[in-house]
């Protein structure tokens, strides 16, 4: 199983190959609609992440210490971007979602192509999920 870096690092390797930002916003859009179907009954308040412009659900199940997320959105750039994100933390024990150092956000540039309002909605993506990591680590 890949770590969470070699993760971010095939992410980095991926965006490289796009010459300009409109290919990439292309891409991301693409890794939107390539998202698992998620369960209507998922599409809840309580799993609404809060500081989002669009609707963004994330869920989550834990299961012999691994952590897995599903999610969708109702904006086709966040969900390509909340795509990015469970495909890095998805898989893995809460311990290595917690001390992960995300910087595939930064090297791809998303970060600096991203509106303010977008901007905080993937920082409060990212926090969500590692609430859920704290959450399931101190359930063990």
């Amino acid at each position: 199983m890949q770590s969470i870096q070699q993760i971010q690092d095939q992410i980095i390797d991926e965006f490289e190959f796009f010459q300009d930002w409109s290919e990439k916003y292309q891409y991301l859009i693409d890794l939107g609609k390539n998202l698992p179907n998620f369960n209507d009954n998922n599409r809840i308040d309580s799993n609404l992440i809060k500081g989002c412009q669009s609707k963004v659900w994330l869920n989550s199940s834990f299961d012999d210490n691994i952590v897995k997320f599903e999610a969708d959105s109702d904006a086709i750039i966040s969900k390509g971007i909340i795509s990015l994100l469970i495909r890095v933390f998805s898989g893995h024990k809460p311990e290595e979602i917690i001390a992960a150092d995300i910087n595939f956000i930064e090297k791809i540039g998303l970060n600096s192509h991203l509106s303010q309002t977008r901007a905080n909605g993937l920082l409060s993506m990212i926090k969500q999920i590692k609430i859920y990591a704290l959450a399931y680590q101190a359930k063990k």
